[in-house]
């Protein structure tokens, strides 16, 4: 009788530098994770910052995926923007498009796509600007697998679309009772233990319920986990989620398989 392996993503925000300003250790973190949500140059990134994540993600095995969001540089893509639909769906083609170009010259492709910061908080509820990213990522390539925030109208809208959508557990953030990230402004919204941190991911992984802030259990379906490269000191907390994991039993990778070949 064979096995069951269990399996579980690891996915982390990278390239999230510009020009001379950088974010985080891609370097390292790509030998931790999976999967690499790329920055595509509207909330971080340049073309060279792209191109050089590309080319490690793809030497290390780890899926590309294309980070999307507002036009929105100086906030970090943090800010919401009343973006009209038709000018959205255009931006989130554009992303993809461009990221996917450094990806394929580094030998893989862009292998699915996940929203950020404001854009990912909104289209939880927004199913406007949710219907919008749905018909970019139709529009682009169909066969890409999405992630996003278990529940939502985006993942909702995802699928009744025909697309593969793929909840994700935030590793570092606090969630509210409904099953939402507490805001980053609030206190305790960011966690910062990573013993913590380890122990809340494996149970999330094995389908056990976590805490949220007012200490409700909450119950979060989810095949992909994110480390967060902006975090406080996240290379050692993304090590030790990995080796918590491993050491329970868990395979660790991609739901979209390894950088996609061309």
């Amino acid at each position: 009788m064979s096995r069951l392996i269990r399996t579980i993503d690891l996915n982390s925000d990278l390239g999230e530098g510009f020009g001379r300003w950088e974010l985080g250790d891609d370097e390292a973190l790509l030998a931790i994770v999976t999967s690499a949500n790329v920055a595509c140059g509207f909330h971080a990134g340049d073309p060279t910052i792209m191109r050089r994540t590309c080319e490690t993600a793809v030497a290390r095995g780890v899926a590309i995926g294309a980070q999307v969001g507002y036009r929105d540089l100086a906030g970090f893509g943090r800010r919401f923007i009343e973006v009209p639909p038709g000018d959205l769906a255009d931006e989130i083609v554009y992303q993809i498009g461009a990221l996917d170009a450094f990806a394929r010259l580094a030998g893989g492709r862009v292998s699915y796509v996940k929203p950020h910061g404001a854009l990912y908080n909104a289209i939880v509820h927004h199913e406007v600007q949710a219907a919008a990213v749905v018909a970019a990522v139709r529009a682009y390539d169909p066969s890409l697998p999405v992630l996003g925030l278990p529940g939502s109208a985006w993942l909702r809208m995802a699928e009744a679309a025909g697309l593969t959508p793929i909840g994700e557990f935030f590793a570092d953030r606090a969630y509210t009772p409904e099953g939402t990230l507490v805001p980053r402004g609030r206190p305790g919204a960011v966690l910062h233990d990573a013993e913590e941190v380890a122990r809340r991911c494996l149970r999330v992984a094995q389908g056990d319920p976590v805490e949220a802030v007012d200490g409700t259990p909450l119950s979060l379906r989810a095949a992909s986990i994110c480390v967060h490269g902006d975090s406080p000191d996240p290379v050692p907390m993304a090590r030790k989620v990995r080796e918590a994991l491993a050491a329970s039993g868990f395979e660790i990778v991609s739901f979209a398989g390894e950088a996609r070949p061309r």
